[in-house]
Formats: C-alpha cells, structure tokens, sequence
C-alpha cells in the first residue's frame, strides 16, 4: 500500500467542516423537531471518539424514543445518507464517527429497570455500565461484562461491542449474557426478541431477513472448514468480525439475529432496550502481585493458576513494570524491586463470604509457594493494598498515554491467542516494538484468556511515521494470524481492522457476513466503512491531529471517562468536549480558517466557559487526572475586564459590608413590599451580560447572619464559618438558626471548645475569585486569610474547620504549603464529635445530596455515618452528581443547575422522607430549587436530634 493510498481522505485534505446539507437537515428536524444539532460545536465535538479516527457529521441527532429513531432509519435509507449510533464514545476502534448522520443514543436512553430481584436487568442503550452495576448492588448481583471503562461506556456499546473484561472472560460476555433486546432494524421495522411470537414477526415483518438467516445457517453448518474456523476463533476471546458463533449456538432466526447484532458494531441494528441475565457480585476478594524473573516463568505458570479458580490474572510486561515504578501509589515492594526480564500477574479471589474466601486464599498459597517467583508472594485482602494494586494495573494506560510527546496519539489496542501460545506472541511483539522504533511501548492484559492489550504513541502527521505504522500493522497481522488469534479481542473491528476480517475468516464466512450486512442493512448505510469494508486504506483514512495547545488539552486521550460525571454535558458541552474544541480551534488558526475560527470561539464562551461548574468532577474520572476546571478559570481570568477586576479586588478588600449588603437585599426581597429584585436583576442582566449579574429567584432563602469571632481559652480547633451563611439564611423559614449555631452547639454539647478568629466577617475561602479567575482579588483575600489563621490557629499548631465542602476545599488551595491543617466539619464531627455525643432520638428517613466537594475530600463515608446516626434510613439517590449551582453558576446560569439536577430530582421528589440534606448551602439551595424539598446542612439534624429533651 502506497502512503498516497493510505493518505486517501485524511481531514487535512478537505474543509474541516464540510457544509451541510440544507434538504437533509429539514428532513431531519422534521422528524426529530428540537433534537437537531448542526452548529459547529456540535458537529466538531461529537466528531471525536476514543480512538485515532476524525470524521465529522452532518448532523447530530438526540432522538427521545424507539420510534423516533425508526423514522430516521427511514429517512437516512430515503436519503442515502450514512448513520451511526454513538453512545459513550469510548470506542477505541473508530465505531462511533461518521460523515453522516450521528445519533446521540446516550441523553435520552439511561432507564435502567431491575427484575426478578435482581436476577435479570433490562436497560436503555444510553445507561453507563457502573450506573446498572449500582442499580443492582442491593441484591448482591451484578453485569456479567466487566471492562475497564465500565464509568462511561454504555449498554448500547456493550452489546454492540460483545464487551467482555479482567473477570467474565468469555463464559460471562455479553453474548452469553444478553437474554433479548428490542431492535429497531434499517427498514424501521421494531422486534421484541423476547416476545413469544418474536420468530413469527420477524417472518412476517421481514421474510427476507428471515429467509436469509435461516440459509446462512445451513450453509454454515453444512461446512465442516466453516465449523473448526469458527470453534478456533470463538474459543477465545473475538470481537473481530460479526458473531458468526451465534449460527452454530442457535437455531431460530430471531435468536441468531440477536446474537448477530452483539458485536455488530452498529452496522445492523439500533438497540432500543437490552434485558441481561445478570451474575453473582462477590464482596470479598484477595489480590496478590505475582512477581516472575521473565516471561517464560510467568506464562508458564499460567495453567496452574487458571486450575487454581483465579477470577483474575492479569499480566504486567517488564516495561509495564517500570512504568509503574513510578507510580507514587506503587507498592514498597515493586518499588524496591530491580527489574530486568521480570514479569507480574496480577491474581485476585472474588468470593461470596469472608470464610470461603479465606479457604481458598489458604488453597492457593500451596500453590504460590510452588511457582518459580522472583520473590516470595502472598495474597491480601486489606483493602489499601489491593487498590494499590489495582491501581498499578489500571494506571498504565495513564502512565503511558498522559507521558506521550506533545503532538502524538495514543493507540490502545488488543488481541488475543490461545493460552499456550501467548509467550511467543509477547515476545515476537515486543520484537516488533524494537523492530519499528516504539520504544517505552507496554504490554499488560487479561492473561487468563490470552488476550494482551499494547499501546502505542504514534503521530499521523509526519508521513515518514504513517508509514512505520503501517508497517508495523501488516508485521502485527502475520504475526496473530500466524498464531491461530484473533486481530481483536475486546475493542471491537471498528474502522482498523476493517480491512482484514477477510483474511482472519477466509473467503467463505467473509461471504458469510457479505450476505448478513446485505439482507439487514441492504443500502449499507448503518456505520459505513466500520466492520466490512472495500476500502484498504480505511485503517489509515481520517486520522486524527493532535496540535499542541495548552497543558490539560495536550494530555487529555479523548476517552470520555469525564462525560457522565460532569454536570454539563446534557446543557451544552462537556470536559472531553471542550478539549477537543479547543483542539479544532487551534487547527482552524494554524490553517488560516478564521471563519470557522470565529464561529468556534463565539460558541465556545457560553458552551464551555460560562456553563463550566469548575466543581473538578471531571479529574476524579479522569485517567490521566485532567481537571478541566483549571483551563476554565484561566480562559474566565483572560475574559475580565479591568472594572470587573476593580470592583471585585474592592469586594475582597470590604468582604463583611459586600456580604451583609447581599443578606440584607435577600431578606428585603422577602419581606418588604415593592421590593423587585427580578426587574432590576433582569435589567442588569441585559445590560451587563448573563454571567456578569446575578439572575434573583423568588426561591432564594433570606439572607443570614453575620459571622462573628468566638473567643476560647483551650480550643481544640479553630472554626472558619463559611460567609454563605451570612449570605444565605437557614432552609427553613421558621427556623432561626443554620449550620454555624448548629456546629457551636455541637461542640458545646460534646465538650470541645472552639475558636472563631477575630474579623471572620471579613474572610473567605476565596472560592469566588479563583472560580472567575480574578487573580488580584484571589491574592487580596489571601492576604487577609493568612495571618487572621496564623494568629488563630496558633502558627498552625490547631486545625480549622470549614462547614461547606466547597469552602473546605477552597481553603485548603489558599492556604496550600502554609503548614494551616484545613478539615471538613463532617470529617470533624465524625471523628471528634460523635462518639461523645448522647444516644441520639434518630428522625424517620432522610435523603442525603453528597457534593462534588465532599466526594473530593473523600469525606463521603463520614458523611453517611453522621447520616445513620441521625436518621433510621438513610437514602443516597443512585444517580446523584454535582448539583452545578457551583458558587454563582446557579445565580447566573439557572438551566445549568436544572439540567444538572434533574435526574436526581426525579427519582427524589416522589419520595416522603422525613428530611433532605446535603453539606453546602449553594448545593443546598440548588437541590431545594430542583425538588421543591427543602434541604439543609446535615449537622442541622444532627444537632436537633442530639439536643436533651428541656431545649
């Protein structure tokens, strides 16, 4: 293949966005009315996936229902025009781009319904797989698939997909799992395949389809060369290719229809809604790292280990080990160790009970002892050490990917052989990494099935390099082959691999899956180009760039992990969105295309900067720790004016008379007739802008107290009582007292004396400057923080605690390498406070909001024991995330905290519960303003139900 052919179709060649077709897109809105996206934004965010492939859509879709999306089916087949399902978009093989039409599957397609106790589950295309996974916690099951992006890939690329992972292997995949689905086919037609007429529709509905797979099945049966191919392939681990398996594993067409669109990669059918038989989840387990002086020893132990009912064994090469080394969270041990030919495995015991866990765990140390280690190993269970390891495990593809040179992408891609044939296959591989130049390359993957994971970091710019790649690709395809594997194992066909499924099949079941794609999807037009193809330069067609921009956008991987957990993203945009934004703006300068340019960065102010709730949702996702919320602030600093900056220097300078101005409009807007804050809101709205002036609600709270110092002879703590309770009164209107009176008498009750510093009404954590990027008010407000806290706290010899998370972690940035001990009120009074407290008159229920601050200090397990101490059940919403009222996000921007919050909301608002509470006033009043309950700080319970019975 010459490197003209293989540049065939590259996006540099071409506009980068091509202009869209007027006729197609009113056919489209017409359809799907108010789903339609097609501004530049849309179509160049969701152009990007997981992998190395760039193709832009015409359109981008978010149909609402099955229905919906048959009709586009059949307006695409009228049209001729291309369409792909794109769910999470962690596809690492080019599944989910497309020129075409893109259907987002994902925001309107998340119900997930438990059955039969938790025996079966059936779920929505767009339902991630940790969110079912929690779903079925409860009852002790979980999904049988289990990959290592379970926090952002979706049932939809599941099943298409036949996902596996580290523990189901292929005995618990999806195609052994998935009991039946609701198909929506390219003619529009839907199909229950668990209905127990499902057969008799299909004959009826679609006689061809049906017709068709009944021959194939014949002819593939009756073709003994057909068979041995697809028992060797199908015996490990293979997403390459459709499932031909499922001809040989059953005999209705509807069933082998089912089983065909596993795996189909979007090229057959749409799933509207998947029903799982689900498998046991098993608490307890034991983990131990297995450390072999080379290759050879490791795999050579691999049958003993697999007899010894291992539930994982994962293996580490020697440059995956060093790579981890560097881990800060690695092991004393791999620390310590010298590595030269060494090589791990990873093994871990997952049983129902401590007991049985702890036999077998005795079991296999016989069994550990024998094998030739490099060092003496034993299996743990404490829960530190095995995260650690773990880490190590799953942290290469961060290691690696997140080092990579500016200006380079990072390809992760697996195969799969048999057991006994993986140490010539890793050592032939690694041969091949020296051979073309990949140095610092890394192999690690599920040994127990023969299937190894490798990346690479390549960039497609540099024609010379497209060339080694290509190269390297036609050495790695003898060299699977050549071992009787599989080209893909569990990342799918996709766009690489497309083009040679033939020659992993042969001519016959290629043929095979020829008619499959034919009598389903006859005007090809679902997922061109992914799977089967003409075109043998698909592969290396529409590369991606990866110009260097700035620091968090040149280490981001584009693998969507941040999506799910970010407030935004079914608003406007979302972390890995605006990234690759910034990537497509950087290309439109340096290719002079100021058009685009513009339109971009005009867009991109109110999609990615003034709707960012900077809450760092994103990095607790992220593999390679990207806090997009960094860029934000800095693109916010960029943004302000110098009368912006003036008056908010001046704010942070007169803090306690901006604060008490605030509170005393609030209640004015509460209590004195006349008084209309929304009219001149609204006009300072219009005439300043959206993300300059607060908009007022008539929800809001009345304003709060005044902060003021509290004087003590022997503190243990110093309290820092954060100034949105001066800004915002307590939740509920008969109340006369927050979370500040609530905490002092807290303290009071369990004897702990308590300092307020002097001129607290003048401090802040300076959340409210860092968030907007106002760097000198920022600097302003330290300067008066500091020294009031070094003078309270004594030079740092006491702690200070914060009562909001939010401010929590706002004063920890202040004061970062001051040597000032900053902790939650909720870590405080888990630890200091409630053991001295009286047995508490516990309320009924309650409903607990965790904050996005909370999960970051980690001080959600204290959080809910205060939560058990105070109420008999404690509920915590499943779908909870970050509310986005974000300090002033959800004055400015009220649709961000309701699209946020909505989920949640929905699950809440039917349910009676006693009280609703969370640990920060602004989430506080974000959730109030989504549920119409009323919430509070959780320490406002604690305090009530801990009061002696005469207060």
């Amino acid at each position: 293949m010459s490197l003209t052919d293989a540049e065939r179709g590259r996006p540099q060649t071409v506009p980068r966005l091509p202009a869209a077709d007027h006729a197609l897109i009113s056919e489209l809105e017409q359809v799907a009315p108010d789903a339609v996206a097609t501004r530049a934004t849309d179509r160049l965010a969701f152009a990007h996936d997981a992998s190395h492939y760039l193709l832009v859509p015409q359109a981008v879709v978010a149909p609402r229902s099955a229905d919906q999306v048959a009709a586009l089916l059949r307006s695409s087949a009228a049209s001729g025009v291309g369409l792909t399902f794109r769910s999470g978009g962690t596809s690492l093989s080019g599944q989910a781009t497309n020129d075409g039409v893109l259907l987002d599957t994902r925001r309107h397609f998340r119900d997930i319904e438990v059955l039969d106790q938790g025996t079966r589950v059936r779920v929505q295309p767009g339902a991630t797989v940790r969110a079912v996974n929690s779903r079925l916690a409860r009852y002790g099951r979980k999904l049988g698939p289990d990959p290592a992006s379970e926090i952002a890939c979706t049932i939809g690329g599941v099943v298409a997909n036949n996902s596996s992972g580290m523990a189901c292997g292929t005995e618990l995949n999806t195609y052994r799992t998935l009991e039946s689905a609701v198909l929506v086919l390219p003619s529009g037609t839907v199909i229950d395949t668990g209905a127990p007429d499902a057969d008799q529709r299909l004959h009826a509905l679609e006689p061809d389809i049906h017709e068709t797979l009944a021959r194939l099945r014949d002819r593939v049966r009756g073709n003994p060369t057909s068979l041995e191919t697809i028992s060797r392939l199908y015996s490990i681990k293979n997403t390459m290719g459709y499932g031909l398996n499922s001809f040989v594993d059953h005999t209705r067409p509807v069933d082998i229809l089912t089983r065909l669109v596993i795996g189909s990669e979007g090229t057959l059918a749409f799933v509207a809604e998947a029903t799982f038989r689900t498998v046991l989840s098993h608490a307890h387990a034991a983990t131990g790292l297995l450390i072999f002086p080379d290759l050879a020893a490791a795999t050579g132990s691999l049958p003993e280990l697999q007899q010894g009912g291992f539930a994982s064994i994962e293996l580490l090469d020697a440059t995956s080990l060093r790579v981890a080394q560097r881990d800060p969270k690695a092991t004393l041990h791999l620390r310590d160790l010298t590595i030269r030919d060494h090589t791990a495995l990873l093994v871990e015991h997952q049983q129902p009970s401590r007991d049985a866990l702890a036999e077998r765990a005795a079991e296999s140390q016989t069994l550990l002892d024998s094998l030739p280690l490099a060092s003496p190993a034993q299996l743990t269970e404490d829960e530190s050490t095995r995260a650690a390891l773990w880490h190590i495990r799953k942290g290469l593809y961060t290691a690696v990917a997140g080092a990579r040179p500016s200006g380079t992408t990072a390809l992760l891609e697996d195969i799969a052989v048999p057991v006994a044939r993986l140490l010539p296959t890793c050592t032939a591989l690694t041969g091949l990494f020296a051979d073309h130049g990949y140095d610092g390359s890394v192999i690690f993957g599920h040994a127990r099935d023969g299937n190894i994971h490798f990346l690479l970091n390549e960039d497609f710019d540099k024609p010379e390099l497209l060339r080694r790649y290509l190269r390297f690709t036609d050495d790695l395809v003898d060299l699977v082959l050549g071992q009787d594997g599989t080209l893909k194992a569990e990342h799918g066909t996709g766009r690489i691999m497309a083009p040679y499924v033939r020659r992993q099949y042969g001519d016959e079941l290629y043929d095979v899956m020829r008619e499959i794609k034919r009598a389903i999807d006859p005007a090809g037009l679902l997922n061109p180009g992914v799977l089967l193809t003409d075109d043998e330069t698909t592969h290396v067609s529409h590369l991606k760039t990866a110009p260097t921009v700035e620091e968090e956008v040149d280490r981001c991987v584009e693998c969507g992990y941040c999506e799910p957990v970010c407030p935004s993203q079914d608003l406007t945009t979302s972390p890995r969105r605006r990234i690759v934004l910034r990537r497509e703006m950087a290309w439109a300068r340096a290719n002079d295309d100021t058009e685009l340019l513009t339109e971009l960065e005009n867009q991109y102010r109110y999609d990615a900067v003034e709707t960012c709730a900077v809450d760092g949702m994103c990095k607790t996702a992220c593999p390679v720790l990207i806090d997009t919320g960094d860029l934000t602030r800095r693109l916010r600093a960029a943004d302000q004016g110098p009368l912006s900056r003036k008056v908010w220097t001046s704010a942070a300078r007169h803090w306690d008379g901006f604060t008490r101005a605030g509170s005393s409009a609030l209640t004015a807007a509460r209590t004195v007739p006349g008084f209309v804050p929304t009219a001149i809101t609204g006009a300072g709205r219009s005439l300043l802008g959206t993300d300059t002036v607060p908009a007022y609600a008539a929800d809001l709270p009345r304003g709060g107290r005044r902060r003021r110092p509290r004087r003590a002879t022997d503190p243990e703590a110093v309290y820092f009582p954060a100034c949105i309770s001066t800004l915002f009164g307590p939740a509920l209107p008969e109340e006369n007292s927050g979370v500040h009176e609530a905490f002092l008498a807290l303290c009071d009750r369990a004897g702990i004396e308590i300092r307020v510093p002097d001129g607290i009404a003048s401090l802040c954590c300076g959340t409210p400057w860092k968030s907007k990027g106002l760097t000198d008010g920022y600097r302003t407000m330290r300067e008066q923080v500091l020294p009031a806290l070094r003078a309270a706290t004594d030079d740092g010899a006491l702690p200070v605690v914060v009562d909001a998370s939010s401010c929590t972690e706002g004063l920890m940035l202040l004061l970062a390498e001051e040597g000032v001990q900053v902790t939650d009120a909720i870590a405080f009074v888990d630890e200091k406070i409630l053991p001295r407290l009286p047995t508490a008159r516990r309320i009924p229920s309650l409903v607990i909001h965790p904050t996005c601050s909370s999960t970051q200090l980690g001080i959600n397990p204290a959080l809910m024991r205060i939560a058990r101490a105070s109420a008999e059940t404690v509920v915590q919403p499943e779908n909870w995330s970050c509310c986005a009222f974000a300090g002033d996000r959800g004055l400015l921007h009220p649709e961000l905290t309701a699209s946020a919050t909505a989920a949640e909301a929905r699950a809440v608002s039917p349910q009676s519960v006693s009280a609703h509470v969370s640990v920060n006033r602004t989430c506080e009043i974000g959730m109030t303003r989504a549920t119409g309950r009323p919430y509070r700080h959780l320490l406002e319970v604690l305090d009530e139900v801990t009061r002696p019975p005469s207060s």
